[in-house]
């Protein structure tokens, strides 16, 4: 891909619209009012660092204003109240990009495609079908399959479990990976472990109702460690950190993040807990798309990240890795290339297509 980049490279600004308020005017530096090219990121009702897809996004955002020279803001969303207004700030400032995230944003990025024909939007996690709307979505599924396989293979007491913060096709498509994988485990090894908070073929299961309250978090994993679970992942934004603090306090019980690698996002008190993750890698994502949109190439496409092109995959097992055998561990390194293969097919009704 070729890009154009121009002569300065600016700092990035943070925007927070407080409730209802009307948006104020972005601050920037000096240097933003000369770029040639400038982008805006608007975060749905999670906020800005929330160990999940706002905070993988901004890198990327930050990544490109590196890269490629670019002026990067981004406006953060504290409630529900600010995500259209945001939206509408981010698309009247004159800048030729605009990444929204989450599903929360998905009409709002709509109307305004429709009322800023010449700005080229993508949203993250979300698909909104328009000309100048790029969706960023992710086949969690295939890495989260890898990561049931190594829960189950890791399991002493032969329980697993997963909860959501909604159900909804992103947070679904990671649990239908996983307890497939359990449930592949098992054939491999004629195993029964079980796999708690999730049916796939009903598509029901456990979940909080937000992606926030790390309190229900550490509720719904204290019961599942109740029931005897010792691997857990939930796939619910903020609210996993709650299940990594009952983990912690437990003993015996690891967690399995995702989005990003929480061995690194998360509080340094949780590493020794953390298995492994389910990456969304987001970051490399946003930056080739907002150098497509820099130099002209930008199409609305979607991006499907998937293992065979770097867009999904687990992290390393970190302080873990004694727990992983050699052998667990040429297993899964095999039933990825199994699956990039199409020897092993991985499905989900959430499959993004």
């Amino acid at each position: 891909m070729t890009r154009v980049a121009p002569l300065v490279i600016l700092s990035a600004a943070v925007i927070v619209l407080a409730g209802c308020a009307p948006a104020p005017t972005p601050t920037t530096t000096d240097a933003a009012t000369n770029s040639d090219f400038c982008a805006r990121m608007v975060t749905n009702s999670g906020g800005l660092e929330d160990r999940s897809f706002n905070q993988s996004s901004w890198a990327g955002m930050q990544q490109a204003q590196k890269d490629l020279g670019i002026g990067a803001e981004v406006l953060v969303s504290s409630s529900e109240t600010d995500l259209a207004p945001n939206v509408e700030q981010a698309a009247s400032s004159g800048c030729g990009f605009v990444l929204t995230v989450g599903y929360e944003l998905a009409t709002a990025t709509g109307d305004q495609a429709a009322a800023h024909p010449d700005v080229d939007f993508a949203i993250v996690d979300e698909v909104v079908d328009a000309d100048n709307v790029k969706p960023i979505v992710f086949d969690t599924a295939q890495a989260a399959f890898l990561a049931g396989y190594l829960a189950a293979g890791v399991s002493k007491t032969g329980i697993v479990a997963t909860f959501g913060g909604g159900n909804q096709p992103p947070v679904t498509l990671f649990m239908d990976g996983f307890v497939d994988g359990v449930a592949h485990y098992n054939e491999v090894y004629d195993t029964k472990v079980k796999a708690l908070g999730w049916n796939k073929e009903k598509q029901d299961g456990s979940f909080t109702g937000d992606f926030e309250d790390t309190v229900k978090g550490r509720t719904f994993a204290q019961n599942f460690i109740d029931a005897g679970a010792d691997v857990i992942l939930p796939v619910a934004g903020q609210v996993g950190e709650g299940a990594a603090a009952a983990a912690l306090d437990a003993g015996g019980v690891s967690i399995i993040w995702v989005d990003n690698d929480g061995y690194e996002t998360l509080p340094a008190e949780y590493k020794p807990i953390i298995l492994t993750s389910v990456i969304k890698n987001t970051t490399d994502a946003v930056v080739d798309i907002v150098g497509s949109s820099l130099d002209g190439s930008f199409s609305s496409d979607p991006f499907i990240g998937t293992l065979d092109n770097g867009g999904v995959g687990i992290a390393p097992y970190h302080d873990l890795a004694a727990s992983v055998s050699d052998e667990l561990a040429g297993e899964i390194d095999k039933l990825s290339s199994d699956i990039i293969a199409g020897t092993v097919e991985v499905t989900s009704p959430s499959t993004p297509k």
